[in-house]
């Protein structure tokens, strides 16, 4: 149909394997999503309100997880937020639901600085991975 997009695809296992080599970087001993927090008054007396620099292995992951092919069009963010908070759900999940999960876990970023900080502070961006890694041993895709 002209006018209307297709859904995106599955991801492959080197795809998915993509993702889950952020798994040790994110998660290593000491590391902090955020370098540090930009913002309050400018030279001028202009105020901006505070936003995060990510450090760039967070980056390069958003990068990487912000790809069509891991974009959920028809993800609704209450949903997203309810799978996120069971971790029994996040070990469950189909690769369609990690979709939607990590479409809100990246989109939250528009609506709040430092949300992808807080998904993986949190370890939801860990148990996703963990997931992903799962899923492309067992070959469940």
């Amino acid at each position: 149909m002209i006018g209307t997009k297709m859904e995106s695809r599955l991801p492959n296992k080197e795809e998915i394997n993509e993702l889950v080599q952020f798994l040790p970087r994110l998660y290593a001993k000491g590391f902090t999503p955020i370098k540090r927090w930009n913002g309050g008054k400018d030279e001028d007396g202009v105020s901006y309100f505070p936003w995060p620099e990510y450090e760039q292995e967070v980056n390069n992951f958003i990068s990487a997880a912000s790809q069509e092919l891991w974009f959920d069009r028809k993800y609704i963010p209450n949903e997203g937020s309810k799978m996120l908070q069971s971790e029994q759900k996040i070990t469950e999940a189909s690769l369609q639901e990690i979709k939607s999960m990590l479409t809100f876990c990246l989109r939250g970023e528009r609506f709040c600085d430092g949300h992808v900080a807080s998904v993986i502070e949190a370890g939801k961006i860990k148990s996703i991975l963990k997931r992903l890694k799962v899923i492309m041993e067992e070959n469940e895709f």
